[in-house]
């Protein structure tokens, strides 16, 4: 029998977000012995905009322990929390703390800086140098290195040019002219916040603004708009019908390749959630425009677009993410020359495990594989248990009643659905 080093563990999660505490919570209640890494929700603090609320609905919220014993719900019980409004990132972040303390207590919160091959499996090197075993290795970082800045920007200084995910407090820019460029939750919502901390701020997209019903804000509904809320699916993620088929990620990922690209790109169109149209009075909205250059002069950034040019004091990138694991900068060259990818993104088989055996990808990494659901935190509890029966695949002896209840991806898409609401 060959001896394990001391600083060995079965399974070594790198990311402590909602996917990578979820996953943990799950392995851990079925025996397996798992590392984390990194901050408890260290992407949520450090890259989203304090005063934002979550557009996932209460139900599509919870991070997934076993027997739903961390649930949302019960978090909000706790601590006197009214689960019929929005949920603003403070107290998510909250949650997801109170969670990782209950659940996920063995937590280390260095970050991993390369993960490479090792004689038993992988060697991932921590910050401060210590190198630790494992036999599987789970990357669950999030959006983390993923935000996409359209080239026409490159080369100009973060002072001018920066995207959403760089600032955790947008009152900084108040009283600034401040272009923001997207058309998504995160442009409209930052341009919102924007407003409200006394910048002048201006939207500027390609298209018009696509606003999603707003079904949760406690005034009266109409027969069509109950209707409409009864037939959705509990994640709400895209349009009914296809709501219901993305909630179950192992069906999705058995559809043909382009057929599950335009299932995603139709759930995925950019939109912005109902509840935020209220609050740009003050927002001025520049949408059917194209972006032909920028240049920086002593007056500020100037934008020329296709009706004339605009000069602020700053432009901030609401233009999302692209997928593209080679950027997330932990991943040894010959580690990554064997991961299959398309587009950048890892193209995953069951349990999300990546053509590098034993080595998985959760989250934005799998929507690719496993359609739009992966994308929300909804498809958290999905993925814990995907992810942990494969783990218990290869130990007999370890979680034969996990695995019994997990016998098909469809039995991990029930557990998804019967979480709490």
């Amino acid at each position: 029998m060959t001896s394990r080093p001391i600083n060995f563990c079965e399974v070594a999660i790198v990311g402590a977000g909602p996917y990578g505490l979820s996953i943990a919570a799950h392995l851990d209640q079925s025996g397996v012995k798992t590392c984390v890494f990194g901050a408890p929700m260290g992407f949520w603090r450090e890259n989203m905009p304090k005063g934002m609320k979550l557009r996932s609905p209460w139900h599509g919220t919870h991070l997934a322990s076993p027997n739903h014993a961390h649930s949302l719900d019960a978090y909000a019980r706790d601590h006197n929390i009214d689960d019929d409004r929005l949920l603003p990132l403070e107290d998510f972040i909250d949650y997801g703390e109170w969670f990782q303390k209950r659940a996920v207590p063995q937590l280390d919160d260095r970050t991993v800086r390369l993960v490479d091959a090792g004689s038993n499996g992988f060697t991932l090197t921590l910050r401060d140098g210590e190198t630790i075993s494992a036999d599987r290795v789970v990357v669950a970082t999030g959006l983390r290195n993923q935000d996409y800045r359209p080239p026409l920007f490159a080369g100009l200084s973060k002072d001018v040019v920066s995207h959403t995910c760089d600032h955790a407090d947008l009152s900084i820019f108040g009283g600034k002219r401040v272009a923001v460029v997207g058309r998504g939750q995160s442009a409209c919502e930052s341009a919102a916040l924007l407003s409200e901390a006394g910048a002048a701020a201006e939207l500027i997209s390609r298209g018009d603004i696509r606003w999603l019903d707003n079904l949760t804000d406690g005034g009266a509904k109409s027969s069509l708009r109950r209707l409409r809320q009864a037939l959705d699916a509990p994640s709400a993620v895209g349009p009914f019908p296809l709501s219901w088929l993305a909630e179950f990620p192992g069906l999705t990922r058995h559809l043909p390749k382009n057929l599950r690209e335009e299932f995603s790109r139709r759930c995925l169109k950019p939109a912005a959630a109902g509840w935020l149209k209220p609050r740009f009075a003050n927002v001025s909205c520049n949408t059917g425009r194209i972006i032909t250059g920028v240049r920086a002069t002593t007056a500020g950034i100037v934008l020329e677009l296709d009706n004339g040019a605009r000069t602020f004091d700053h432009v901030l990138l609401g233009t999302g993410y692209r997928v593209d694991i080679a950027r997330l900068g932990i991943l040894s060259r010959r580690i990554l020359d064997k991961i299959a990818c398309d587009g950048g993104a890892p193209l995953l088989g069951t349990g999300f495990e990546s053509t590098v055996a034993k080595l998985h990808f959760v989250g934005s990494y799998a929507v690719r594989s496993y359609g739009p659901l992966l994308r929300f935190i909804a498809g958290a509890p999905f993925t814990a248990y995907a992810v942990t029966k494969a783990a218990l695949a290869d130990t007999a002896s370890v979680g034969r009643e996990f695995l019994s209840s997990a016998d098909s991806e469809f039995g991990a898409a029930a557990h998804n659905l019967s979480q709490p609401q």
